[in-house]
């Protein structure tokens, strides 16, 4: 493989090109994560969820997207084992983003809302198998993003559960439940704004430069979400005839899912971004230092790839799978979907400040339940649970098998 690491620009470009088509299939199908709720619950319209995603979804990988990355990049493997195969390490990371990119495209084309998560660690496990075998995978750091797969969704549901139930409480069921929803949604945007505002301020700035102490984070977390909280009531205020008209309630809640779906969008960004990336970030690291394992910091312009290829995936295949998260797991409403938006991008929020790659497919569809069961179990579409979980349990291997694929491909074709 000589003559391909005779230009490094050359490795470069081609891993940045698969990179970007990573992306592109997390952004054609992850995109239901952060979107299909408020499409679902017409909140938004499809064009205006793509719009709202593209600006967030951008923001949260470009921003706050490097704690999960180092994860996904060294977490699966240890690099050290290929210290001594670089040509192999390259073509490995090159045949996972191939593989990830390919299965969520197929899954895309069909509608189904798979884990990209799953996509990207299938194809990483795969690689290993293939090239050090069984004893070589991390097994620990697996089982513990494995883990997440079952706390996640259950954390959240448990979350949507209670958001929804405090809503019915203190808006829905009072006996003037207009003037409650002008008096209390302006504290549930204040809440979505701290989510946002806390990651941004506290991981994602730092990527750009600008390192703040605790108490100025504290400080700018505050201040946005009081902002915030203020516009919303300003809205509100401004609509409270439409407000205490028939069916204003959900109206109110439809300006909150509009900022709910903001926060999930770049959660969303700042989580997933990690398995475009995290593999090219490796190619990255291999080209600028000549060895494998490496501490290389994530340049900015690999998180640039990354969210330009989730929005380009995402407005121009994204409107498939966002119908079948929106429309067929409950019906929504906008209170229910903003309950289930708020409980996904807390815990997705939470999980990339602490760089642990969870699924938001596992994450959303877990708090679409919560908030079903809020209603009541006969209103969710359990056959589309099944068949939603069903293509979940389908994407480790096919990733892995994709990669197997792909790696035999690329290494036979440059002559490793």
């Amino acid at each position: 493989m000589e003559n391909l690491f005779t230009d490094p620009f050359n490795i470069l470009l081609i891993a940045a090109f698969i990179g970007f088509f990573m992306a592109f299939g997390i952004g054609a199908n992850d995109v239901a994560n952060s979107m299909g709720t408020s499409v679902g619950a017409r909140a938004l319209t499809i064009k205006q969820a793509i719009l709202i995603a593209a600006v967030f979804e951008f923001l949260g990988a470009f921003l706050a997207g490097g704690e999960v990355t180092s994860t996904i990049r060294k977490g699966i493997v240890d690099p050290n084992l290929y210290t001594d195969q670089v040509n192999i390490f390259v073509i490995g990371m090159m045949s996972a983003l191939l593989a990830g990119g390919t299965w969520l495209y197929i899954a895309s084309l069909r509608g189904w809302p798979v884990s990209t998560t799953h996509s990207i660690v299938g194809a990483i496990i795969g690689f290993v198998l293939i090239t050090k075998g069984v004893d070589a995978v991390s097994w620990g750091k697996v089982s513990n993003i494995a883990m997440s797969w079952v706390t996640s969704p259950l954390f959240s549901g448990i979350l949507a559960f209670s958001l929804y139930i405090s809503a019915k409480k203190l808006i829905l069921d009072r006996a003037n439940p207009g003037k409650a929803a002008i008096t209390f949604i302006p504290f549930y945007s204040f809440l979505v704004a701290v989510v946002i505002s806390l990651v941004t301020a506290r991981k994602g700035l730092k990527h750009v430069g600008i390192e703040w102490t605790e108490n100025e984070v504290y400080l700018f977390t505050f201040i946005f979400s009081i902002i915030v909280a203020i516009g919303t009531s300003y809205f509100l205020r401004r609509n409270k005839e439409k407000i205490n008209g028939v069916g204003g309630i959900e109206f109110a809640f439809g300006l909150l899912m509009i900022v709910s779906a903001s926060a999930m969008a770049f959660a969303h960004g700042s989580n997933d971004v990690a398995n475009a990336i995290g593999p090219l970030a490796a190619i990255v690291s291999v080209v600028d230092t000549g060895t494998v394992g490496s501490k290389a910091t994530i340049s900015p312009w690999v998180l640039f790839i990354g969210g330009i290829g989730i929005v380009f995936g995402l407005a121009t295949l994204g409107s498939r799978v966002i119908a079948t998260v929106g429309r067929k797991i409950t019906e929504l409403t906008p209170s229910l979907g903003f309950s289930a938006e708020m409980a996904t991008a807390s815990t997705v929020v939470a999980a990339t400040y602490l760089g642990f790659p969870i699924s938001t497919t596992h994450t959303l569809v877990g708090g679409v339940i919560g908030v079903g069961l809020a209603k009541g179990a006969e209103h969710l579409d359990w056959s589309s649970v099944g068949r939603i979980i069903a293509s979940w349990l389908v994407t480790i291997p096919a990733g892995a098998a994709f990669t197997i694929m792909f790696f035999y491909i690329l290494k036979y074709s440059v002559g490793v």
